[in-house]
Order: C-alpha cells, then structure tokens, then sequence
C-alpha cells in the first residue's frame, strides 16, 4: 500500500468496535486466530466501513441504501494518495491541498468515498457525478450529515451515455478527475465476476454478497470502451483539467487505453501501479498541459 495509507498494518478491530460498538457483532477469529469479519456479509463489511471512516476520516454518519457498491476503503485511500503523488508532481515535489484544489469525482457514487477520504486527508474541493439519481440523493445525505464535508463536496447528475461531455459549466477548472469505472461489459459478466468471488471464499451459497446497481457493475463494452469514451471526451477540455485519470482493474485493458490516449495526443501520460496484497490495479493519467514535469 501507499506509504501514507492508514490502513497499511490492517485493522485494529479493538479500536474500531469501541468506535463503532454494532461491529462487534460481526467479528469472530480468522484462521490465525487474529480477529477478523466475514467479508462476504454485506452488513459485516458496512459495518467496517462505518467504523474506518469515522475512526480515521471523521465521519460519523455513513450509510449505502441496499444493494449498493460498499467499496474497500484501504484501495481507495491508496488511489487518492496515489493521485496526490501526481499532483505533487506538477508542483514541486509538495502535495497541493485545501479547497484551491478542485477534483472532479467521475461516478461519486451513493457511498461518496473518494470525497470522504480526499477532503479529509488533503482538504480538496470535491465535485462528484453520477448518472443515478437515487445513489446522489444518498451521497447528498452522508454530505449534510456531516459537517467535515459541507461545503466542500458538490454533486452533479450526469447524463447516460456522457462521461464528460457537459459536466463542467463554463469557465469552470479542475486539478484532477478520479474515476472508479464499471468493470463489466455485462450483467452475465458482473454475475460470473460474483461467482468467481464466492468460489474464492469456499462458499457454495448463492445470496447476493457483492452489492453494486447496475450502473455500478456495468457498462456495454466493460471499463475498457468506458476508458475510451472518457479518453476521448476528455480533448475537449484539454487544459481545463490538469491531470484526468481512470482506474482500470484489468491489466490487459492498459495498452488499448494508451493507443486511445495516442489520438489525443495529450502532453504526458503515466500509469499509476496500486497493489493491495494480492490484488493489483492501475491508473491510467494524462494531462494536456504542455509543462507537466
């Protein structure tokens, strides 16, 4: 993990329950006798959710309605701190912070993670879309719920299929985008990607353990074509925003993005490696400004 996420020497469940006594009932001794959760229960994994982002983010109200993506906190935070990095880099070597620095949250989703964690650890102005009306009216609740994020967190609904297009208002800037995209090309896919999980957990159960909406799951063409259409919509705005950037799950989906990035020729592209454990993904970033070094 990033060097500076809080999360790199795992959890503290004793902390973390007398933070949030009602994830108590959800921890029990893993195989080395360490405590540990059940993280094919949702509840289990809301539960640990609430209690990491009150005891490390300073949020004391949080809630997804069922059904919806409850996102691992430590891989976000590493995206975040990964793309602190790359502003410090156009700046520096000094990671910018507080409300100067606008990021625009691509996909904010009902859980609001990347605003939760970006304005606590940095104090960045967020702007987060969505094309899901009910998942905006659920981040619109965590924000006003919690001081913290007032007045530093705004949402705007996007329209299907834009990414980009028509989301910024005239003369509007941004430092950075952040974008979790739909990472299947297909319901059949999000359900085999399900399966593939429970199989890895030794379950034979088939109740629903994964949550995501479809638009959350989703998308013709998986993350790849919405790579593309990102890439793509983003030479319209050009130096509008320093840095864009998309996560991508799938190693095998980083070269077509770079041959996408070729036809906009933009001024810099990196790919940013973020590894959790086993898990490994990257960001793909480019910027159209002329002086990115």
């Amino acid at each position: 993990m990033h060097p500076r996420n809080k999360h790199a020497d795992g959890y503290d469940f004793a902390a973390l329950t007398k933070s949030v006594p009602e994830l108590a009932a959800f921890v029990r001794p893993g195989p080395s006798r360490r405590p540990t959760i059940d993280f094919a229960d949702p509840a289990a994994v809301k539960a640990l959710n609430r209690a990491l982002l009150k005891v490390f983010y300073g949020v004391e109200h949080w809630d997804i309605p069922p059904g919806y993506l409850c996102p691992p906190v430590p891989g976000r935070a590493d995206y975040i701190h990964a793309a602190a990095d790359l502003l410090a880099s156009t700046n520096g070597g000094d990671v910018p912070r507080g409300d100067a620095v606008r990021v625009l949250d691509v996909g904010v989703g009902a859980n609001c993670i990347y605003p939760i964690i970006g304005r606590a650890e940095y104090g960045w102005r967020f702007t987060g879309s969505d094309i899901d009306e009910a998942a905006l009216d659920c981040a619109r609740k965590t924000i006003a719920a919690n001081p913290a994020l007032s007045g530093g967190v705004e949402l705007r609904r996007q329209t299907a299929p834009s990414i980009l297009k028509g989301l910024l208002e005239p003369g509007e800037t941004f430092e950075l985008t952040v974008c979790n995209p739909p990472f299947n090309a297909s319901l059949e896919e999000a359900r085999a990607g399900t399966k593939r999980k429970w199989e890895n957990l030794n379950r034979a159960e088939t109740k629903k353990n994964f949550g995501g909406q479809a638009a959350e799951l989703w998308t013709p063409g998986g993350e790849a074509e919405f790579a593309w259409r990102m890439i793509a919509e983003s030479a319209a705005l050009g130096a509008r925003v320093r840095w864009f950037t998309t996560l991508l799950a799938k190693a095998e989906h980083v070269p077509s993005a770079l041959k996408a990035l070729e036809r906009v020729k933009p001024a810099e592209t990196r790919v940013l490696e973020l590894s959790h454990g086993r898990k490994k993904s990257r960001v793909v970033a480019w910027t159209f400004h002329a002086r990115a070094r």
